[in-house]
Protein backbone atom coordinates (compact mmCIF):
# COMPACT_ATOMS: atom_id res chain seq x y z
CA UNK A 1 0.00 0.00 0.00
CA UNK A 2 1.58 3.55 -1.03
CA UNK A 3 0.81 6.44 1.22
CA UNK A 4 -0.07 9.85 -0.57
CA UNK A 5 3.01 12.26 -0.39
CA UNK A 6 2.49 14.91 2.48
CA UNK A 7 4.54 17.49 0.69
CA UNK A 8 5.67 18.40 -2.45
CA UNK A 9 7.11 21.77 -3.54
CA UNK A 10 8.30 20.35 -6.85
CA UNK A 11 7.21 23.25 -8.52
CA UNK A 12 9.70 26.09 -6.52
CA UNK A 13 13.33 26.62 -6.11
CA UNK A 14 14.31 28.74 -3.73
CA UNK A 15 17.50 31.20 -4.61
CA UNK A 16 18.19 35.03 -3.12
CA UNK A 17 15.16 36.95 -3.60
CA UNK A 18 14.39 40.04 -5.87
CA UNK A 19 13.83 42.40 -2.97
CA UNK A 20 17.00 41.66 -1.44
CA UNK A 21 18.99 45.44 -1.67
CA UNK A 22 22.10 46.66 -0.44
CA UNK A 23 19.83 48.41 2.33
CA UNK A 24 17.72 45.20 3.51
CA UNK A 25 20.69 42.22 2.96
CA UNK A 26 20.58 39.39 1.19
CA UNK A 27 17.58 36.99 1.88
CA UNK A 28 15.84 34.22 0.52
CA UNK A 29 12.44 33.90 -1.70
CA UNK A 30 10.67 31.06 -3.52
CA UNK A 31 10.52 31.17 -7.13
CA UNK A 32 8.56 29.28 -9.54
CA UNK A 33 10.14 26.08 -11.28
CA UNK A 34 7.40 26.21 -14.03
CA UNK A 35 4.62 28.44 -15.42
CA UNK A 36 1.28 28.06 -13.69
CA UNK A 37 -2.15 28.78 -14.24
CA UNK A 38 -4.31 30.97 -11.94
CA UNK A 39 -6.02 28.22 -9.39
CA UNK A 40 -2.99 25.81 -10.56
CA UNK A 41 -1.72 24.05 -6.86
CA UNK A 42 1.81 25.27 -6.69
CA UNK A 43 2.89 23.72 -3.07
CA UNK A 44 1.50 21.16 -0.47
CA UNK A 45 2.70 20.48 2.99
CA UNK A 46 2.44 19.93 6.65
CA UNK A 47 2.88 22.11 9.58
CA UNK A 48 4.37 20.92 13.29
CA UNK A 49 2.83 23.37 15.60
CA UNK A 50 5.03 24.85 18.11
CA UNK A 51 5.07 24.30 22.27
CA UNK A 52 2.30 26.30 23.93
CA UNK A 53 3.93 29.62 24.65
CA UNK A 54 6.03 30.09 22.48
CA UNK A 55 5.78 34.09 21.01
CA UNK A 56 5.50 34.36 17.11
CA UNK A 57 4.91 37.61 17.76
CA UNK A 58 9.21 37.88 18.05
CA UNK A 59 9.88 35.41 14.97
CA UNK A 60 8.58 35.76 11.35
CA UNK A 61 10.02 32.70 10.52
CA UNK A 62 7.24 31.01 11.74
CA UNK A 63 3.04 30.54 10.67
CA UNK A 64 -0.05 31.76 12.56
CA UNK A 65 -1.80 28.85 12.98
CA UNK A 66 -5.27 29.83 13.85
CA UNK A 67 -7.74 32.74 13.14
CA UNK A 68 -8.53 33.21 17.37
CA UNK A 69 -6.94 36.74 17.92
CA UNK A 70 -4.88 37.50 20.19
CA UNK A 71 -3.16 34.54 18.35
CA UNK A 72 -1.73 31.56 20.80
CA UNK A 73 -0.92 28.58 18.01
CA UNK A 74 2.58 29.01 16.21
CA UNK A 75 3.97 26.55 13.52
CA UNK A 76 6.64 25.59 11.44
CA UNK A 77 5.59 24.89 7.74
CA UNK A 78 7.69 22.18 5.40
CA UNK A 79 8.74 22.85 2.19
CA UNK A 80 9.21 26.39 0.98
CA UNK A 81 6.60 27.57 2.25
CA UNK A 82 9.00 29.22 4.90
CA UNK A 83 10.37 31.32 1.80
CA UNK A 84 7.78 32.93 0.11
CA UNK A 85 7.78 36.47 0.72
CA UNK A 86 4.93 39.00 1.86
CA UNK A 87 3.12 41.70 -0.12
CA UNK A 88 0.22 44.25 0.43
CA UNK A 89 -3.09 42.42 0.54
CA UNK A 90 -4.55 41.80 -2.98
CA UNK A 91 -1.25 42.06 -5.10
CA UNK A 92 0.04 38.14 -3.99
CA UNK A 93 0.37 35.63 -6.89
CA UNK A 94 -0.46 33.09 -4.50
CA UNK A 95 -2.72 32.17 -2.37
CA UNK A 96 -2.22 30.20 0.75
CA UNK A 97 -5.54 27.82 2.19
CA UNK A 98 -4.77 26.24 5.73
CA UNK A 99 -5.84 23.68 7.08
CA UNK A 100 -6.12 24.04 11.08
CA UNK A 101 -7.74 20.79 11.92
CA UNK A 102 -5.14 18.38 9.88
CA UNK A 103 -1.84 20.75 10.34
CA UNK A 104 -1.52 21.30 6.41
CA UNK A 105 -1.56 23.57 3.89
CA UNK A 106 -1.75 24.40 -0.04
CA UNK A 107 -0.40 26.86 -2.12
CA UNK A 108 -2.02 28.23 -4.99
CA UNK A 109 -1.90 30.50 -7.52
CA UNK A 110 -3.53 33.79 -7.50
CA UNK A 111 -3.08 34.51 -10.69
CA UNK A 112 -0.87 33.03 -14.09
CA UNK A 113 2.70 32.80 -12.96
CA UNK A 114 5.97 32.91 -15.02
CA UNK A 115 8.57 30.25 -14.55
CA UNK A 116 11.23 32.16 -12.75
CA UNK A 117 8.36 34.43 -10.99
CA UNK A 118 8.75 35.31 -6.98
CA UNK A 119 6.31 33.62 -5.12
CA UNK A 120 4.71 35.87 -2.76
CA UNK A 121 1.41 35.74 -0.34
CA UNK A 122 0.20 38.32 2.18
CA UNK A 123 0.64 37.19 5.42
CA UNK A 124 -2.55 36.62 7.34
CA UNK A 125 -0.96 38.29 10.24
CA UNK A 126 1.74 40.72 8.59
CA UNK A 127 -0.90 44.30 9.97
CA UNK A 128 -0.36 42.85 13.85
CA UNK A 129 2.52 40.70 14.48
CA UNK A 130 5.36 42.72 15.96
CA UNK A 131 7.83 41.48 13.88
CA UNK A 132 6.30 42.51 10.93
CA UNK A 133 6.01 45.90 12.10
CA UNK A 134 9.39 47.57 9.74
CA UNK A 135 8.10 45.04 7.28
CA UNK A 136 4.51 46.72 7.13
CA UNK A 137 6.31 50.48 6.85
CA UNK A 138 8.05 49.36 3.97
CA UNK A 139 5.10 47.99 2.11
CA UNK A 140 2.59 50.15 3.01
CA UNK A 141 0.58 47.32 4.03
CA UNK A 142 -2.00 49.53 5.86
CA UNK A 143 -2.96 51.50 2.51
CA UNK A 144 -5.36 50.28 -0.13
Amino acid sequence: MSAENKIDCSKVYVKKSSFSTEETGDFDGAFAAVDMKEGELIEKGVVRRLPDGFDGNTCPYIFTWSTVRPNKTWAMASGCAPYYNTCKDGTSNTNMVRDFEKDTFEIFAAKDIKKDDELLHTYISLKWRTCFADLNDIIHADEK
